[in-house]
């Protein structure tokens, strides 16, 4: 080993391992095909609490991902140890939205296939995915279901309203039943005809009911 090899940085040596022009673009890349997996989601978005957060999170996800695969493909050794410090992370948020599961590895996707410098199949893989969700998305299969909570005071006026619910409603299904000293709370999930919630008034309106609220239905509700 010569004098000059002691003082030979390995840190120095990796920095001409890499092109810059191939990093500008990567990122470059990565921020637009992320902004608009970003506005995909934004425009399909159907769950309780939109988050703003989680949409910007996209764009970065994207972005970081194709910068971690691009430091991997230049250095064999790098990658190893990327494998090993990637492994003992762990992530706490809740996903509440089956959709937001699908947004996250279509985000990855893009980061490690722009990465690997496989531009046209992240341009054309993202919109033909973009296209599908849209379409997807703004289809509405079957009947819209909604949540019906009645109090009622007494068995008859129980009876009541469910031979009503069952009249008025186009499908129902009795979900739970409480009984206390107050009376008796049932909750239905119902699909109403025609979107026409005005059968509520004639549920609240019968005698003994004192209390019916219907709320719209999509999973996140617990009865």
């Amino acid at each position: 080993m010569s004098f000059s090899d002691v003082f030979k940085s390995s840190f120095l040596e990796n920095v001409n391992s890499f092109s810059v022009l191939d990093v500008l673009l990567a990122m470059g890349l990565s921020f637009v095909l992320g902004l608009f997996i970003f506005l995909i989601y934004k425009k399909t978005y159907s769950g309780v609490m939109y988050s703003d957060s989680f949409g910007v999170s996209l764009i970065a996800m994207a972005m970081i991902t194709s910068l971690v695969i691009i430091a991997v493909t230049s250095n064999v050794v790098l990658s190893l140890g990327m494998v090993g410090a990637l492994s003992i992370v762990r992530f706490r948020t809740a996903i509440k939205e089956p959709m937001d599961i699908a947004f996250l590895f279509w985000a990855i996707a893009v980061g490690i296939v722009l990465g690997a410098g496989l531009i046209p199949l992240a341009v054309i893989g993202s919109v033909i995915i973009g296209i599908i969700i849209v379409v997807f998305s703004t289809r509405k299969v079957g009947d819209i279901p909604y949540i019906l909570v009645v109090n009622c005071d007494s068995s008859d006026s129980e009876k009541n309203v469910t031979q009503l619910i069952k009249n008025e409603a186009k499908k129902s299904l009795l979900k739970s039943k409480s009984v206390n000293n107050a009376g008796t709370e049932i909750i239905y999930e119902v699909r109403i005809k025609d979107k026409n919630t005005e059968f509520v008034n004639s549920v609240s309106s019968c005698e003994g009911v004192t209390n019916a609220v219907l709320v719209s239905y999509n999973g996140e509700y617990m009865s």
